[in-house]
């Protein structure tokens, strides 16, 4: 499976990884690299959970187009 992650540093210097798709998802890291390889591991734990209580894996995201 894809998920879209967003990606920021925090005041800190750390690197922040959000899944919209999967409430609650979040992550970080001291590099960018490890930030994604924790973000990875949660999703698949989160997943694996999801999946043993018969719930949905995801939510539905849509992207949206706001003009300033």
């Amino acid at each position: 499976m894809n998920f879209t992650v967003t990606i920021e540093r925090d005041e800190d210097g750390m690197y922040v990884v959000e899944c919209t798709a999967i409430p609650g998802r979040i992550s970080q890291g001291k590099t960018e690299a490890e930030a994604l390889r924790n973000i990875r591991n949660a999703i698949r734990e989160c997943l694996e959970v999801r999946a043993e209580r018969g719930m949905p894996l995801s939510v539905a995201t849509r992207e949206i187009e706001i003009s300033l």
